[in-house]
């Protein structure tokens, strides 16, 4: 017999398993390493150009105002520095001057417009955030008739624009001996910052873990003290954000100021309107009058940034 020798078939090469190289170890080239280096530095070099570019009005207006009427009306604001000595350039302090400040101070109307903002501004700001608190509590926790439908309504009336309403509610004012009235003008800004108020408060509470209100309960808390112990405390930085968003907005409003404030006794923004002289502005009044009501948007900002930041962040990460 012959042997008859079949082919075996040589076993296949076992490739050794590769070892994991863990994520944070992973090793990166260095023009990627290059690329994100440099793409760092490029965004915060974009957002330092930017910022400059955003604050360059508010300091040609500060500058503005501290120099006299004489060196405004004979170069701009840019003049305050000395461009022929090296960089980075020095202030030429001898044009700055207190006479405009001086001015302003003595100016009657804008000093009692100033009062008269405040006075429309604080109300207007805090009956918004009380009444719009209580609101939105209800419609985040409270069951009753129709609440469903009342918040539909309340979100709809976020789309109405402020000028539809303003020939009618001038009808209605006048009618109601309101029109040319400081607690008109609160009553409007009151009117048309509620569904705003409603509606980020609603949806900010109702975030709030049901347990926690739950519990609340059963150690025998009542809605009034639920909502001034655990709501009030918890909403802390969504009220707070909603406080410097009206505040801005009846404080920064022209339109509303000059059709139903008092003529005679307008807002800060109606005032420096009318200080504009008739063949020109009248910037050495102008200048430091904005500044000025532009300084205490900046204070309340400042002092709630904190809250407000919470307020932005507040439902984005868990």
């Amino acid at each position: 017999m012959t042997a008859v020798s079949a082919a075996q078939p040589e076993p296949a090469a076992i490739d050794s398993p590769k070892p994991s190289v863990p994520e944070g170890q992973k090793k990166t080239s260095v023009a990627s390493r290059l690329v994100t280096l440099t793409g760092h530095w490029a965004v915060r070099l974009g957002l330092v150009v930017v910022a400059l570019l955003w604050l360059m009005p508010t300091a040609g207006l500060l500058s503005s105002s501290l120099r006299s009427p004489e060196d405004i009306s004979l170069s701009g604001w840019w003049e305050i520095f000395d461009f022929n000595s090296s960089f980075p350039w020095v202030l030429d302090a001898s044009q700055f001057s207190t006479v405009n400040y001086d001015a302003l101070l003595t100016n009657d109307v804008v000093t009692n417009s100033l009062f008269t903002t405040m006075m429309i501004t604080v109300p207007s700001t805090v009956t918004v955030v009380v009444i719009g608190a209580l609101a939105g509590y209800a419609f985040a926790w409270l069951d009753f008739p129709g609440r469903d439908w009342f918040f539909l309504l309340v979100v709809g009336l976020l789309v109405v624009p402020v000028q539809v309403a303003l020939i009618p509610i001038a009808k209605l004012f006048n009618a109601l001996g309101l029109f040319e009235t400081t607690a008109g003008v609160v009553i409007f800004h009151t009117a048309f910052g509620l569904p705003f108020a409603i509606f980020l408060l609603r949806n900010f509470f109702g975030e709030i873990p049901r347990e926690l209100l739950e519990a609340a309960r059963l150690d025998g808390a009542g809605e009034v003290r639920l909502f001034t112990r655990v709501v009030m405390p918890l909403g802390g930085p969504a009220i707070a954000s909603l406080g410097i968003f009206q505040f801005l907005w009846v404080w920064n409003d022209m339109l509303v100021a000059l059709i139903f404030a008092d003529s005679g006794n307008p807002p800060i923004t109606v005032a420096l309107q009318q200080q504009v002289r008739q063949f020109g502005n009248n910037i050495d009044v102008l200048a430091p009058g904005a500044f000025v009501s532009m300084i205490i948007p900046l204070i309340v900002f400042f002092a709630f940034q904190r809250q407000f930041v919470s307020g932005m962040m507040a439902g984005a990460v868990k």
